[in-house]
């Protein structure tokens, strides 16, 4: 990869720190709030994309991008061109009214739905005017002095003005799996990106430590959007979303087939081309759920909303059908199935006995600590602060901070009175500490730690787990005297004791993962936790503990054993974040749709793959940021919610394409097959388009209804070979009927061209407005209420399609005339026939396969 700096650009790395921020017109306490809004507007925001204000003008301009809209304006041109004025006032009215139609819905939906986001946007603590503000990323600029601290982002690429203990993560940038510490300071100008260590870069985290920073580049002129502007870049698409694309090509082959089968025919029968263009065009625009954009847009946006409102936020609106089709959730066990409010329970040394000392080498370790923020270390923190303990008398040396290999965490401390000697205090989990340690303290005295006594440690270890308890080790070793020291000083350390801490399940939780297994969700554990405090936690709440792997057993396993054992596996323990990674991987191997919730740097990679990253409000920065779905409280109750909204959303989206496939389908099959039979056309192209107009009216109200129980009770999946079946079976009973009313028009009573045309449109936007009360459930059609919204809208406009004759000039220009009453009876009677037969089949359809 070359340098992301592109040739000529200034080494701002390498500057003077001076005469960098002279540069940039900055100092050591940043900006004035005045002289940050100018930069903001002059140069923009701190954005990777060009961020265009979609206006209702650009929004509006977009609903007349599509080909087949295209073609009728076209039409509607040559119409003006012949002086029809009156075929071309119709068809740019329909058109109009269509575009209109899609973009009030879209205008509004992106509104609510930018509102919701802008409540979870990325913030960074900025100084400003002589304060430290929460400032939003995507508003800072050149000359920002922004402190960060760990968990958080990097929000764009700067200098390091003073910095403790500082490491980050820049796997994202140079591969580099371990934290690299960054200090201020200047490097060579033709230094490569990973080894500016005076520089911080957009698209990496702060693992530990504090630094202030002063922002050098931001949005498109970092390095990351240097990179990201060459390769591309673009969200994956959901199953959903694939689903709906699948679907179109489907749709694209039928219309081409039928164009040409339309114009073929009406050529070889004689009649005019522009008449021919213009009734295939508007086939093809009534096969196509040309409101299909608006639907999604308004049906994500309002399930979008309503999760909102249950305390679950949605960062990307795709993500809610996949909560829909989630079947597995995996979480970790903390704040989500227990309390999360962590309490020292006792600090014990070697021998179980509680320790003044011990207490006191925690709360050092803890205090001095600049890592990330955590329960335990809060804990042990507040412990030390009720019995008195304070860091006076000590003065922090060095940090080895944790890491997810070692799982511990190092500080080194020097009396306040030159000793000669320092103290390292190593706390972290048992294994990992006592693999560091060589003796064990007893009695004030150290003793040679032998078989023996590691089975002893091991056996009180487990106990304390087993009573529900996390537990983790202390050890201490007097080293000389540094100014800095590394992981290869963790060696020959005296185990000191343990700490327990207790976090007891939530009352609710059995209750909770019941009404989840009741909604087809299976809940997994995955833990950095201990076996023993696990299997204790899943089974006070009724989770099967029965079925356990380790991290070790995981990282002895190839893919292929992982693939078959996790899905029968209900806790992972003892795990690290890669095989976090790996588990979700191997459970959607094996078909599942996984949702991960996460709140930790840790979970980052995990909450990336999973087909659901879900995070709560109170989450790091990387975590917050890796997810789609924001909980606003860490409670699986409130995500129970969001995953009946998100299927909600699902079925209503998926109802409307059902319903209008199935119908435009059967009409334009109908009219396809009845071209070459009569002498004239079945409806005018203009007719064709009111049709498709007027039935698309009450579609808006669909994602207002009401959704059947049995859909919210199991995972939703996209299944092309479904909707296909439905477009067909459906669709052709609906051309059954056609062809019988076609009959009974010509043959019962001898109708003429507009009478014909004016039935058979009553008829067919009938049944296209009435089978939304069959099909809307899956269950009798007489026994589930739709929603208010959509039978008012559907009623009012079966009361227009039945009043359209009658209406004088308006029936005129479309070419219709009045209908005889007898006429009128026996369309009607053919539609409730239609709805009885959709009703037989339908239970046909959805009864359950053998």
């Amino acid at each position: 990869m070359g340098e992301p700096d592109g040739a000529g650009a200034a080494a701002w790395w390498s500057t003077p720190l001076g005469q960098l921020l002279a540069g940039l017109g900055s100092g050591a306490q940043g900006l004035s709030p005045a002289a940050a809004a100018e930069r903001l507007r002059a140069g923009g925001p701190n954005s990777l994309v060009e961020e265009r204000r979609h206006g209702w003008e650009r929004q509006l301009l977009a609903q007349f991008a599509s080909p087949l809209v295209l073609i009728l304006l076209f039409g509607a041109l040559v119409s003006l061109a012949l002086r029809d004025w009156v075929e071309a006032a119709i068809i740019l009215a329909i058109v109009a009214g269509s575009a209109i139609l899609g973009f009030v819905q879209e205008f509004r939906a992106s509104r609510a739905v930018a509102e919701l986001q802008g409540r979870i946007a990325l913030t960074v603590r900025v100084r400003r005017g002589g304060e430290v503000l929460a400032v939003p990323a995507r508003e800072l600029v050149p000359g920002d002095v922004v402190v960060l601290a760990a968990g958080n982002l990097v929000p764009a690429d700067g200098r390091v003005l003073e910095a403790r203990d500082f490491l980050v993560s820049e796997a994202a940038l140079t591969g580099e799996s371990f934290p690299v510490e960054k200090q201020a300071g200047e490097v060579a100008a033709d230094a490569p990106l990973a080894q500016r260590t005076n520089s911080v870069f957009l698209g990496t985290s702060v693992r530990s430590g504090t630094a202030t920073v002063v922002i050098a580049r931001t949005g498109r002129d970092t390095a990351y959007g240097d990179i990201a502007a060459r390769l591309g870049t673009q969200a994956p698409q959901t199953e959903f979303a694939r689903g709906i694309h699948q679907f179109g090509y489907l749709l694209v082959r039928v219309m081409i087939v039928m164009v040409v089968f339309v114009m073929a025919v009406n050529q070889w029968l004689g009649r005019p081309v522009l008449e021919s263009l213009l009734f295939a065009v508007a086939l093809a625009v009534g096969l196509s759920p040309e409101l299909l954009p608006a639907i999604m847009s308004v049906t994500l946006s309002r399930g979008a909303r309503d999760m909102a409102r249950r305390g679950v936020i949605v960062r990307r609106l795709e993500a809610i059908e996949n909560l829909g089709s989630m079947d597995v959730l995996c979480t970790d066990k903390t704040g989500t199935l227990t309390v999360g409010l962590v309490a020292l329970e006792a600090a014990l040394d070697a021998d179980g006995r509680p320790s003044g000392e011990a207490r006191r080498l925690a709360h050092l370790n803890a205090a001095f600590e600049t890592g990330i923020e955590n329960p335990l270390d809060a804990a042990i923190i507040e412990a030390g602060r009720r019995d008195g303990i304070t860091t006076a008398g000590w003065r922090k040396v060095d940090e080895i901070p944790y890491d997810f290999l070692r799982r511990r965490l190092t500080i080194v401390a020097a009396p306040e009175d030159p000793a000669g000697l320092h103290l390292m205090i190593t706390k972290g989990a048992f294994d990992t500490v006592l693999a560091a340690c060589g003796s064990v303290e007893r009695d004030g005295s150290a003793r040679p730690l032998d078989d023996a006594a590691r089975a002893e440690l091991e056996r009180r270890y487990r106990a304390m787990g087993e009573a529900g308890l996390r537990v983790i080790a202390l050890a201490r070793r007097e080293v000389p005297a540094r100014s800095r020291y590394d992981r290869a000083d963790e060696r020959d350390m005296v185990f000191a004791g343990f700490l327990s801490f207790a976090d007891p399940p939530k009352p609710d939780a059995p209750e909770t993962l019941r009404a989840l297994a009741d909604l087809g969700v299976r809940i997994k554990v995955i833990t950095g936790d201990n076996r023993y405090v696990a299997g204790h936690i899943a089974g006070v709440i009724g989770l099967d503990h029965g079925t356990m792997l380790t991290g070790a057993q995981i990282a002895a396993m190839r893919d292929e054993s992982l693939w078959r054992l996790a899905d029968d596996t209900a806790l992972f323990v003892e795990v690290d974040p890669q095989q976090k990674e790996r588990i979700i991987r191997a459970l959607q191997h094996r078909g599942h749709a996984v949702g991960y919730l996460g709140d930790g740097i840790n979970d980052a990679p995990a909450l990336h793959c999973a087909d659901v990253g879900i995070s709560v409000q109170g989450a790091v920065d990387v975590a917050r940021e890796s997810a789609d779905v924001i909980i606003l409280r860490h409670d699986l109750a409130v995500l129970r919610r969001g995953i009946e909204d998100g299927r909600h959303t699902f079925a209503n989206t998926l109802k409307y394409i059902k319903i209008t496939i199935s119908a435009n389908f059967g009409n334009m099959v109908s009219m396809a097959l009845a071209t070459p039979l009569l002498p004239f056309l079945p409806l005018a192209a203009k007719q064709i388009l009111l049709n498709n107009f007027l039935s698309d009216l009450p579609s808006v109200a669909i994602s207002t209804d009401r959704v059947d129980r049995g859909e919210l009770a199991a995972s939703q999946r996209w299944d092309v070979g479904e909707v296909r079946r439905f477009m067909v079976v459906f669709g052709l009973i609906s051309t059954v009927f056609d062809l019988f009313t076609f009959f009974l028009l010509l043959r019962v009573f001898g109708a003429d061209e507009a009478t014909f045309q004016t039935a058979w449109f009553v008829v067919s936007l009938l049944t296209e407005l009435a089978v939304v009360f069959v099909l809307r459930t899956r269950g009798p059609a007489l026994a589930g209420r739709a929603s208010t919204l959509l039978a008012v809208s559907t009623l009012a406009v079966i009361a227009a399609a039945l009043a359209v004759p009658w209406t004088g000039s308006f029936a005129a220009a479309f070419g219709f005339v009045p209908l005889p009453a007898g006429m009128l009876v026996a369309s009607v009677g053919v539609v409730l026939a239609y709805l009885a037969a959709t009703e037989f089949a339908k239970r046909r359809f959805y009864r359950p396969r053998r």
